[in-house]
């Protein structure tokens, strides 16, 4: 309850997460047919750079800011990839970057009419300024409501495609447990849905254990994607961000394989330091 994104918002791990949910959202859109989406760790969805919270740790300056900058050079593939990501952050802010969109911003700003947008939130005061942020979007509510209780309560989704992303604040060391139990749950009831499961690179063996559990669980294709931005050390420390993505897009990982490289390169605590990979932890089910 004490966790608040604002401290956090437009840092690197931010930029790979939503340019990746970008992405997904884009192949959904591929077909007329509607779709649900849902964030477990919604957030207020929308963050102000020059604010108080973003101002004591600076986080976006080493994160939205550098690809704001870089972007303009980078290669031709790179910049059509991150095109949806970059439109919206151009209609949030005028001159100078000050604004960033949270996950449901994000997703706000690629569903279609017909599509629909569940948007979670525990913190009451975070949920309130949530409501009040999208109480406009005829296709979003707001639910002031535990995440995995939420999970439990809205699948399956009437519409039978669906995008689940779980973003928890991992202030909790059963975080992880937490997760597994969620997607073991919901996927006894919506097994076709794309989950997006977001994780910080820290404690390098707590995600390994994590890793084995997904393997060994009975799930659709799975890919773990992964970006550092410096290497392992003696003492834990965030230096990376994960995404396990369960019933990915076919076309996700061929894309990913292009931006990843030139995202390490742009995030890395100095030149050489970062790395990135793709692991596919479970094949297609036949």
């Amino acid at each position: 309850m004490n966790y608040r994104h604002a401290y956090h918002a437009g840092n690197f791990a931010d930029v790979v997460k939503h340019i990746i949910l970008t992405r997904v959202l884009m192949y959904f859109k591929r077909k007329d047919a509607p779709f649900f989406v849902m964030d477990t760790h919604a957030g207020v969805g929308r963050y102000d750079l020059k604010g108080v919270e973003a101002q004591k740790t600076r986080e976006a300056e080493t994160g939205i800011a550098r690809l704001i900058k870089a972007l303009p050079n980078a290669p031709k593939e790179v910049r059509e990839l991150c095109e949806p990501f970059t439109t919206l952050l151009n209609d949030m802010n005028e001159d100078k970057l000050q604004h960033y969109p949270g996950s449901p911003m994000v997703a706000q700003s690629l569903i279609r009419r017909t599509d629909r947008l569940s948007l979670v939130e525990l913190h009451p005061e975070d949920f309130d300024e949530l409501t009040i942020n999208f109480n406009w979007a005829k296709n979003t509510k707001t639910h002031h409501l535990d995440a995995w209780q939420a999970m439990k309560a809205q699948l399956p989704p009437n519409e039978k495609r669906g995008l689940i992303l779980v973003d928890p604040p991992f202030e909790d060391r059963d975080e992880f447990n937490a997760i597994l139990r969620a997607l073991y749950d919901a996927q006894k009831r919506f097994s076709k849905g794309t989950y997006m499961l977001w994780y910080p690179i820290k404690d390098l063996q707590m995600i390994a254990s994590f890793s084995r559990v997904l393997s060994g669980m009975d799930l659709g294709r799975t890919l773990d994607v992964r970006v550092m931005i410096d290497r392992p050390g003696s003492q834990a420390k965030f230096i990376g961000t994960g995404m396990v993505i369960v019933n990915p897009p076919y076309v996700l990982e061929k894309e990913l394989k292009v931006l990843l490289p030139w995202l390490v390169k742009l995030f890395e605590v100095v030149p050489g330091s970062g790395s990135h990979s793709i692991y596919e932890l479970v094949g297609e089910q036949k």
